[in-house]
C-alpha cells in the first residue's frame, strides 16, 4: 500500500496545537455554546434550571460535569423544531433519521454549520490520506441521512472529485469505480464486503482497482475486518466517526499513518467518557458511554448528548486532539444472553479467524423455551468446499463459547445466502417474544 502520510504545512494549526492552547480554545467555546443554548433553546432553559445550574458556572472543562445530560428521547419530545436555537427562516438544511424505531430525530444546520461540518469532513478526508485532486466514490446514502451529503460537502471544499453513487446498485458501483478511477471511497464496512462480492462475481482482481483507501463508518468494525478489506483492495481502511445529533460523519478520523484509534476534532466537539449506569465522568482510558458537547454549532447545540457509543478516550498520536478507541459496540446495542453481556463485533471477531467462512453474518435471538438461544447465520467463503460445513460451524462454535463465554448455536450457509445490507448492516434479528 501507497504511503499516505501528510507532509509538512498538510494540517490546520489546531491540529498539533499543545493540549493547553486547545483546552483554552475549548473553554471559550463551551461558555459560549452553553449561553446560547440557555438563551435561545427552551428546553435547555428549563433543563439547566431543574438542575439548579446556569452557563456562568462554568469556570473549567471540567464544571461540564454540573450540567444535565441530552438523550434522544429529548430530541423526539421537541420534534420537530423545538430544539433549534435561531429563527426556522436562519436554517440551511435539515436532516432526519428515518425513525423506524419511534419519532424521528430532526437537526438543522445554518450556512455557517454547513461550513464547519465541510471543515471537519474535509480534515477526516485529508487525514484519511486523500489529497485535492483525488476522486472519491461516495457510496453512502444520500437524502435525510447524514452520511452522503455531509461527505459530499467536505470532499468538494477540499478540492476532490466527487462521485456521488450513494448506496444500492452494486454491479454499478464496480464499473464506476473502475471507469472513473475512483483513489477513495467512503461507504459501510459491510457494504464493502458486498463491493468485494461484485469483484469476485466480475472476475476482476480488486487489488487492481484504483483505490489507495476506504473510509469506513456509521457502524463497529473490527481491526480483523480492517485487514480483510486492505488485504482483498491492498488500500489503506481508516475508521470515520460521527452521528447525526451532533453533526453527521466528520465527528472524528483515523489517520492513516497510525490507524490506532479516532481523533477527535476537540475543537468542535467536547467528549466525555461515563459510566453508563451512574452518569460518573470517567478518567480517560477507562472504558464507557461516549458523550458529546458542541462548541460552535449555531442552529442546533448540543449539550451532553449521550450517545450510548462504548469506547474509551486515549492521549492524541498523530494529532495533539485525543482519540477514541474503535467503537465496541452500543450500550443499548447489547446483547444480555443468560447473564453475559455480547456485541456483535464480539462474534465477527472470533468468525473473522476461521477459514472458509466469509466475513458476513446475522445473529438471531430466540427463546423456544424459558432460556434464550443464539444463533449465528455465517456463510463460505467464495470456493470453499461444502464439505468444510460441520468442521467452520464446529470451529466457531468453540471459539466463542471460548472468548466470548456463551454457547450458539451456528447455521453456515452457501456464500451469498447471509442476507446483505446496502447501508447499515442488521447484525440482530430478535425473535425473542415481548416483554409484557
Amino acid at each position: 500500500m501507497k504511503d499516505l502520510s501528510p507532509k509538512p504545512g498538510d494540517l490546520d494549526h489546531i491540529e498539533t496545537a499543545s493540549r493547553d492552547e486547545i483546552a483554552a480554545l475549548q473553554l471559550q467555546r463551551m461558555k459560549w455554546s452553553l449561553k446560547h443554548a440557555y438563551d435561545n433553546v427552551p428546553f435547555y432553559k428549563d433543563s439547566f434550571d431543574k438542575a439548579g445550574v446556569h452557563p456562568d458556572d462554568l469556570n473549567s472543562l471540567e464544571d461540564l460535569a454540573k450540567f444535565p445530560f441530552t438523550v434522544k428521547q429529548d430530541l423526539r419530545d421537541n420534534y420537530p423544531f423545538g430544539l433549534f436555537a435561531v429563527p426556522r427562516q436562519q436554517i440551511a438544511r435539515i436532516h432526519a433519521s428515518s425513525g423506524t424505531t419511534g419519532q424521528p430525530t430532526v437537526v438543522g444546520y445554518t450556512k455557517n454549520d454547513l461550513d464547519m461540518w465541510a471543515s471537519v469532513v474535509a480534515r477526516s478526508l485529508r487525514a484519511s490520506g486523500l489529497r485535492a485532486g483525488d476522486v472519491l466514490h461516495n457510496a453512502y446514502g444520500y437524502g435525510l441521512f447524514t452520511g452522503g451529503l455531509g461527505i459530499h460537502g467536505g470532499a468538494e471544499k477540499m478540492g476532490l472529485t466527487v462521485v456521488p453513487v450513494s448506496g444500492g446498485m452494486t454491479q454499478r458501483q464496480v464499473r464506476v469505480i473502475e471507469d472513473f478511477g475512483a483513489t477513495g471511497i467512503t461507504v459501510t464496512p459491510s457494504y464493502a464486503l458486498s463491493i468485494l462480492d461484485e469483484y469476485a462475481k466480475q472476475g476482476l482482481d480488486p487489488r487492481k482497482s484504483p483505490l489507495k483507501v476506504g473510509i469506513f463508518g456509521a457502524e463497529p468494525w473490527t481491526n480483523a475486518m480492517r485487514l480483510e478489506i486492505e488485504e482483498a483492495f491492498d488500500m489503506h481502511a481508516v475508521d470515520i466517526y460521527g452521528l447525526s445529533e451532533v453533526i453527521g460523519p466528520g465527528v472524528a478520523n483515523e489517520c492513516v499513518e497510525t490507524k490506532d484509534g479516532l481523533h477527535i476534532w476537540e475543537d468542535h466537539f467536547y467528549p466525555e467518557v461515563i459510566d453508563p449506569e451512574t452518569g460518573e465522568v470517567l478518567p480517560d482510558g477507562e472504558l464507557g458511554e461516549l458523550v458529546f458537547t458542541s462548541l460552535t454549532k449555531e442552529a442546533f447545540p448540543i449539550i451532553r448528548y449521550r450517545t450510548r457509543d462504548l469506547t474509551r478516550l486515549l492521549p492524541g498520536t498523530a494529532r495533539s486532539m485525543r482519540r477514541m478507541e474503535k467503537i465496541t459496540g452500543r450500550s443499548d446495542d447489547m446483547i444480555i444472553l443468560r447473564g453475559v453481556n455480547v456485541f456483535p463485533t464480539q462474534i465477527e471477531e472470533q468468525l473473522m479467524t476461521v477459514e472458509g467462512l466469509a466475513p458476513h453474518f446475522q445473529i438471531e435471538l430466540a427463546r423456544p423455551g424459558r432460556m434464550d438461544e443464539m444463533t449465528v447465520h455465517v456463510e463460505l467463503s467464495d470456493g470453499a468446499s461444502i464439505d468444510i460445513i460441520e468442521t467452520a460451524a464446529r470451529d466457531l462454535t468453540g471459539k466463542v463459547k471460548s472468548n466470548v463465554g456463551i454457547s450458539v448455536r451456528v447455521n453456515v450457509a452457501e456464500p451469498g445466502k447471509v442476507a446483505r445490507s446496502e447501508g447499515k448492516a442488521v447484525r440482530i434479528i430478535d425473535n425473542r417474544p415481548k416483554e409484557g
